[in-house]
């Protein structure tokens, strides 16, 4: 059942192109009973793997700031460890609690970038040069360090986070602050789930799993993805951490 589950949510995900992190997280914690921490440490060893071979593409099309990215991801490691240490030390309840809220302000973020651009640029100053030189260091990794606390504590990647601070701070254009994002997003899972491992709250047998039903639903989702209208594609991207968000405040 975790299996055929997690190839459904796959499929989802690959045909939304994002948000469903937090729902991977819920499904896991809510649907089969798994302790918060574990699902934690799948989700972040899940992203590892599905955000590298997304970086990888992104780079080949050129669509990576690369040393924006090593500055970041340099702090975002470092961070995610510290982020494990935390999550290994709070109560399950108050983590699922935490969790759910970072879920829903992940949403909200989404929810602006999509539906209130307009109103964002208006408000939001956005860096028109690359940051670079001892600025880029000066904001970069104290920025990247904040960004992998909050994905090695909470397991999520902290894509709006990232994505937002490399358009405003560092100058990054969007289309290559996506690519730059899942980048930074590699160290960071890699880093929070080994701080997972020393815990002993990695399971392997779930991790397995959920890696391999994830690859191929993503995969045949994707392919389905143009025969949704853009309305469609937009709603549930801000939707799917919603729902995940409410789920884990409500059932925890």
């Amino acid at each position: 059942m975790l299996f055929l589950s997690m190839l459904l949510m796959g499929g989802i995900i690959g045909f939304v192109g994002a948000g469903g992190g937090g729902v991977i997280i819920t499904l896991l914690v809510v649907g089969f009973g798994v302790p918060i921490h574990q699902a934690l440490a799948v989700a972040l060893g899940s992203m590892a793997f599905t955000t590298l071979s997304g970086a990888v593409s992104h780079y080949r099309e050129g669509e990576v700031v690369v040393k924006t990215g090593v500055v970041l991801g340099m702090g975002g490691f470092l961070g995610a460890l510290v982020g494990a240490v935390i999550s290994n030390h709070m109560q399950a309840p108050n983590l699922s609690l935490l969790t759910g809220v970072m879920l829903l302000s992940s949403a909200f973020l989404l929810y602006l970038r999509i539906y209130q651009a307009e109103w964002l640029a208006r408000r939001i100053h956005v860096r028109e040069e690359l940051l670079t030189g001892s600025q880029l260091y000066l904001y970069g990794l104290p920025i990247g360090f904040l960004c992998g606390v909050l994905s090695g504590a909470f397991g999520i990647g902290s894509a709006a986070y990232i994505q937002i601070a490399l358009m405003v701070t560092f100058g990054v254009p969007l289309l290559q602050a996506i690519g730059t994002t899942m980048m930074i997003i590699v160290p960071i899972a890699v880093s929070g789930g080994i701080g997972y491992v020393f815990y002993g709250q990695f399971e392997m047998w779930i991790f397995l799993q959920t890696l391999t039903a994830l690859s191929i639903g993503s995969y045949c989702g994707a392919k389905l993805t143009h025969l949704a209208p853009r309305t469609v594609l937009r709603f549930w991207i801000v939707a799917l951490p919603s729902i995940g968000g409410l789920i884990m405040i409500c059932f925890r």
